[in-house]
Formats: C-alpha cells, structure tokens, sequence
C-alpha cells in the first residue's frame, strides 16, 4: 500500500483535493485533511512516532514479561543464593520471578525507545511543514493501486512526502 501526505498552502486546495480523491473511481484506505493547529496530527499513528512506540512496547512487554517470569524462577532454582530464604520455599522463587518480570517490563521500554520508526524523516518533515501552517492531506491507497499523481499534481503542492510503500 502506498502512503503520502500531500502538503498544500491553503485550506480549500486542501478540502478541493480530498473531494476530488474521494468522489474518483479510486478506492482510498484513508484521505484525511489535517489543519495546521489542533492535535489531530497527535491521534494519527503515521504521524505521530509516541504512538509507534507505545504500541511497539506493549506488544514486546507481552513476550518479554512472562520469559521474565521464568527466567527469575529458574534463576532462583539453579543458584544457592537464598536472598529470599525468609519467604519460604515457594516464596523465594515467587519473589525471583515478579523480579525477573519487572526486569521483562524494563526491557520492553528500553528496547522500543532504541529502534527508529522508518518514517521518522518525513514525520519530521511534516510536523515542520505543519508548523509553518501548512495543510496536510494523508492519503493512504490498497495493495497494487497508485495514488493518483495527476490529480495531485494539478493541485499544486508545495510538497509530497512518501512515507511508505508496501
């Protein structure tokens, strides 16, 4: 699927585009217009790399937490070190394992905060654009359909910043 956001300089070449997009035989996954102020740019995952982020750590924390879990349980098993001796025999292992998951949420925070969105060039190309008071026009077609460049084109962007293409 192809993904782009077309940066316009005025709000009704912005509006006239998408309605154009959206009333031509092309099927559009999303044609979205987003203004220069508010936080809409906020709400939308492409554009906002928090986003990517938070939902890349919760689904490592899915996986890292329980091997965590049995990591600090098996810790506790195999070594002679009786730290928590005084919870008794289920307890020190218990104790072995919350901490062992907690090291797991710790992980999944470290690791998604150290790997780069793809996009994060154009995304910061287009929060500036967006600063400068620029209209933004996500589009976001199917597998195998092209946007439509002429149709673009004929609106005049000021630019056009290509964000994916699966």
């Amino acid at each position: 699927m192809a993904i782009c956001v077309v940066v316009l300089s005025q709000e009704t070449a912005a509006d006239q585009l998408a309605e154009q997009l959206q009333t031509a035989d092309l099927p559009l996954l999303q044609c979205q217009v987003i203004a220069p102020t508010g936080d809409a740019i906020e709400r939308i995952e492409l554009l906002n790399p928090n986003l990517i982020r938070n939902r890349r750590q919760k689904t490592m924390a899915r996986w890292l937490m329980p091997f965590g879990f049995f990591a600090g349980v098996t810790f506790t098993k195999i070594t002679t070190l009786t730290t928590f001796a005084s919870f008794g025999p289920w307890g020190e292992p218990l104790i072995g394992g919350l901490l062992g998951m907690g090291s797991g949420l710790m992980g999944s925070y470290a690791a998604a905060a150290s790997v780069a969105s793809d996009n994060e060039d154009g995304v910061r190309i287009l929060r500036n654009r967006r600063e400068e008071g620029r209209w933004l026009l996500l589009l976001e077609t199917p597998v195998g359909i092209e946007v439509p460049w002429q149709t673009v084109q004929r609106s005049r962007p000021v630019q056009v910043v290509r964000l994916s293409e699966l």
